[in-house]
């Protein structure tokens, strides 16, 4: 058996060099799926690495790194001093929260005893969390990154601890290298989907106002309410080459608009702006408004969707638009605009020549009656948690199920589905768990969507006593098949990624997406699970780092 095992390994990693992307620059194992544990199981890639004469980049997308194989991997880039672009991201899927930092160590040491100058390091979609950025932090202080252009660090879980420890490393990065001579000039940073918050933002903002080279910024869904939103325009006065800013899906609110509105005339290179799902609210709109009306002829798109603005900012929004001949998308959709303002809006984009440009406005909803409250959705996120809070109430109490008699009738799959209640639940009948599967089974393309959607439906069914057992039973064996088909697949951080956005942790791109199930059950199911020997480790740290303030307890089963 072993002998076979063994065998099968060295195949996979023959077929994955045989199908290695060697470029006349660098050398990409992109989406391989290797499982590199020890050093001998990244021979492939050393191999690949050492017969590179003048390796440029690195690409290990979508491979999972042990310590071991990092170090392997690390000696081999010791002899390529002209190593650019490490494109390492979804590297460490599955991997301990405690190997990630010390297999960044490695790789860092291999760059710095090869005299390498990085311009690009990714290391999007690692969820390392706060621990992680130890051995980021090392690497971002070496003289490796001395020449860093590119920085991008998405879906990282960083926090706002993490946060704070990245802007004191990229700090310390910009201060040795000015020594040298040549100060960090960083044009790139991407960092969403991180919960840095408001300190983590003022953290990062002291870094941005101190090295003023950056030509884009991206932040999107870090929980930024107003006060880190008027600490990042500050520094963006300071870098007056922006070209690009993101801020999508952060409570950016009517007074951080104000903050943003008192940059924006230093920043007439800006060509793409994203402020969309910002609760900008009219106000808010009305100062962006009058900040791009007599300037920023360089605009090409303005994202301000689903900020619930009203027909008065709606229009003078359109009518900021006059002298932005490089327009190609202005999405407004989302907002609260009925037929007459649509009408308007549209009217005085085509007078001005720009009406190409709008988006779709089928989202919209008319305006409700009254005036916006002042102040509404503008909290500075000092001391509010967000997401859904466990009680005593919450903790899974099973109760044994009560006698009655389900009526098995066709299609009653599909009537759970559209009304996820009690009775339905029960008219599933004994084999409720075999019937769910084989349904969802139906639509390969669909699998993953359906069995979380399925899961949430069950799960939140626990806080009735009459099914809390069969519920909670159930649901176990839901998420058992969830993650063996996320193991055998290799999309944990897929999988991760879908339970967040349903458990209403993180925003879904859909933004007509809203959870319709009762989150109190699906979290107490949850607490329940993530203390199971089947959930990837992975995932448990990933739910500590994005629930960090639930009552959930995960300590126990990550320790």
């Amino acid at each position: 058996m072993s002998n076979m095992a063994s065998t099968t390994t060295v195949d996979d990693l023959t077929a994955a060099l045989e199908s290695t992307k060697v470029t006349p620059s660098g050398v990409s194992f992109q989406g391989k799926s290797l499982k590199l544990d020890k050093e001998e199981d990244a021979q492939v890639i050393v191999d690949a690495i050492t017969n590179f004469k003048d390796l440029e980049f690195l690409n290990l997308e979508g491979n999972t790194l042990g310590v071991d194989a990092a170090k392997a991997i690390a000696k081999a880039l010791e002899n390529h001093s002209k190593l650019k672009r490490a494109l390492w991201k979804d590297m460490f899927t599955g991997r301990m929260k405690t190997e990630i930092p010390k297999a960044l160590e490695y790789l860092g040491d291999g760059l710095v005893k090869a005299g390498a100058r990085l311009t690009e390091l990714d290391l999007s979609d690692n969820a390392f969390g706060p621990i992680g950025v130890q051995g980021l932090a090392s690497l971002l202080r070496s003289s490796s990154c001395y020449a860093l252009e590119e920085l991008r660090l998405n879906n990282n879980g960083l926090g706002i601890g993490g946060g704070k420890l990245l802007a004191g490393a990229l700090m310390d990065c910009y201060n040795s290298s000015k020594v040298e001579g040549k100060p960090l000039a960083l044009k790139v940073f991407i960092a969403g989907r991180n919960r840095l918050e408001n300190d983590g933002a003022k953290a990062l903002a002291q870094v941005f106002k101190t090295i003023g080279t950056l030509e884009e910024i991206a932040m999107p869904q870090n929980g930024i309410y107003h006060v880190g939103i008027s600490a990042l325009s500050d520094a963006f006065m300071h870098n007056t080459n922006l070209q690009i800013l993101n801020l999508n899906d952060n409570t950016i609110g009517p007074h951080g608009a104000q903050a943003i509105a008192k940059a924006l005339p230093i920043l007439q290179n800006l060509k793409i702006i994203n402020f969309g799902d910002c609760l900008l609210k009219t106000k808010g709109a009305l100062s962006l408004a009058d900040a791009l009306s007599s300037s920023h002829t360089e605009l090409e798109e303005l994202v301000l969707g689903f900020n619930e603005i009203r027909s008065e900012g709606g229009i003078a929004l359109a009518n900021a638009m006059v002298n932005k001949n490089k327009l190609k998308s202005l999405i407004l959709d989302g907002n609260q605009f009925n037929d007459e303002v649509k009408t308007k809006i549209k009217d005085k984009l085509k007078e001005i020549g720009k009406i190409n440009a709008l988006g779709s406005l089928d989202e919209c909803e008319s305006e409700e009656d009254g005036s916006e409250e002042e102040g509404s959705g503008d909290e500075s996120g000092e001391s509010e948690e967000e997401g859904n809070t466990f009680d005593d109430k919450s903790k899974i109490t099973i109760i044994e199920n009560k006698p009655l008699d389900p009526v098995i009738g066709i299609g009653s799959y599909e009537s759970f589905i559209k009304a996820s209640t009690m009775e339905n639940f029960l008219n599933l009948g004994n084999n409720k768990e075999d019937l769910i599967l084989a349904e969802i089974k139906k639509n390969p393309d669909l699998y993953l969507d359906n069995l979380v959607l399925l899961i949430m439906k069950v799960s939140s069914l626990i806080t009735e006593e009459q099914v809390s057992k069969a519920a909670l039973n159930c649901s176990e064996f839901l998420y058992k098949e969830l993650f063996t088909w996320a193991q055998k697949n290799n999309k944990i951080s897929l999988v991760n990624n879908a339970l967040l956005v349903h458990l209403g942790l993180i925003k879904s791109e859909d933004k007509k997406f809203k959870p319709t199930w009762k989150l109190e059950g699906c979290l107490s199911v949850l607490e329940h699970i993530v203390k199971q020997n089947y959930v990837p480790e992975f995932t448990k740290e990933t739910l500590r780092v994005f629930m960090g303030r639930q009552v959930i307890e995960l300590n126990d089963s990550l320790n």
